[in-house]
């Protein structure tokens, strides 16, 4: 009894290998596949580490998935999940997070922007002791001068109004052990940006600092107006002030309307009755009806969202599974 004892404990705290999940969804990205699995490939030969690779193939058009099948028959650790459409980044990296296995799981774009020598260093601050350990890019100069300058306004912003915490220049790559992924995994909201589902949660944190590197290969899939509607989802998902403010405009207006009827009134008493002018008049209409319009708008976007999450379908649905056993999700 206490030689299997023993045996089962050295077993557990010296001989197995902990798992490291890494999560890329994948949207058109067969030209950097190779680069990336080989420099994953090269990374986790140096440590002393299990590892899969669970690639989220979102809907792709030109032959990733085929590629990604032929991957994962010759190789164990790649693991495919194929979905039925093309869902978005967000909902990719949740169905990848919704069926990792491992101890610690890093979700990492393919285009080797976020460099796969950063993972080493996530996984030593992990052991640690930390939780989450947050990859934080100080050196940006590979983005174009547009994009870094509309992200450290949008950082700054949501800083300022919003309930959570979102670190600034902090992307989805990050290691996450496993008791924060089985917390993440209870956020179920359809209308999803992740990295601030990732900072509400908590636990002890740690930062690492590194350099973005350019794409290795291929084009970018996020046009401006897909960060634009990404920056709107992360407002209105994590503060309700864009609602609030309205209540202070109207006031301010109301208060306003009032000032300017008293003015009338005294005008009239002492001046009497002028010809009322139809260029004021129209300006006035024109200011209010644009106040009214944007106001609307405003909830709108908020109403949308309830209506989005009142129908309760799926987040995603899957087509089909790749080197995944049956015994996993």
């Amino acid at each position: 009894m206490n030689y299997a004892c023993n045996i089962y404990l050295q077993f557990k705290g010296g001989f197995l290998k902990k798992l490291i999940s890494i999560i890329t969804p994948i949207y058109n990205e067969k030209d950097v596949l190779e680069i990336f699995f080989n420099e994953i490939e090269k990374c986790f030969v140096k440590i002393n580490y299990e590892y899969e690779i669970i690639c989220v193939n979102d809907g792709s058009t030109d032959g990733t998935f085929d590629f990604l099948k032929t991957k994962s028959n010759k190789n164990d650790f790649v693991k495919v999940i194929n979905l039925s459409k093309n869902y978005g980044k967000e909902i990719a990296l949740t169905a990848g997070i919704d069926n990792a296995n491992g101890d610690a799981v890093i979700p990492i774009d393919c285009d080797l922007q976020d460099p796969v020598s950063v993972i080493p260093l996530l996984i030593e601050e992990w052991e640690k002791g930390f939780d989450v350990v947050l990859a934080k890019r100080v050196d940006r100069s590979s983005d174009s001068f547009t994009k870094r300058y509309t992200s450290k306004i949008f950082y700054n912003l949501i800083d300022k109004i919003s309930d959570v915490q979102i670190p600034s220049n902090v992307g989805d790559f990050r290691l996450m052990d496993r008791k924060t992924i089985l917390a993440l995994r209870g956020y179920r909201e359809r209308s999803r940006f992740m990295k601030g589902i990732m900072a509400s949660l908590g636990f002890k944190q740690t930062t690492v600092e590194y350099k973005r590197a350019p794409r290795v290969a291929g084009k970018t899939k996020w046009s401006y107006w897909k960060l634009y509607l990404l920056a709107l989802e992360g407002i209105v998902s994590f503060t309700s002030l864009p609602l609030k403010i309205w209540s202070y405009i109207g006031a301010s207006v109301a208060f306003g309307a009032f000032i300017y009827g008293a003015f009338l009134i005294i005008k009239t008493l002492i001046f009497g009755i002028d010809t009322p002018g139809y260029a004021s008049l129209m300006v006035v209409f024109l200011f209010m009806s644009g106040l009214i319009l944007l106001c609307l708008g405003v909830i709108g976007e908020y109403l949308a969202r309830i209506f989005i999450e009142t129908k309760d379908r799926p987040l995603y649905i899957i087509d089909e599974k790749v080197n995944f056993n049956s015994d996993e999700k």
